[in-house]
């Protein structure tokens, strides 16, 4: 089933150059409930855009900070679960600021 990426962030560290990826997307035609699935490194979650439902395993602080980007960004993840629901192109949330 094709995958379509609402967005990428990335988070740099100067004092040990390390640099974070999360990758959230959805994928055309998904099941119900609305839900959006977020990677990091090998660790992938789904998550429920009503309830903040969380299925999978990730590290404590990136769940955290994709909790916190979906509690901001509801109405705009539940308008691209419609449009990934008709097969229609998503349109771009801003990343967590």
């Amino acid at each position: 089933m094709p995958r379509r990426r609402l967005w990428r962030w990335r988070d740099s560290y100067a004092d040990n150059q390390q640099i974070l990826r999360i990758v959230i997307f959805m994928n055309y035609n998904d099941h119900f409930p609305a839900h959006f699935h977020a990677r990091y490194q090998d660790q992938e979650v789904t998550v429920e855009i009503a309830s903040g439902l969380v299925q999978g395993r990730m590290a404590r602080r990136e769940l955290r900070m994709i909790l916190e980007w979906s509690e901001k960004h509801q109405e705009e993840l539940l308008n691209n679960w419609q449009l990934a629901r008709g097969r229609r192109p998503l349109q771009r949330i801003a990343p967590l600021e």
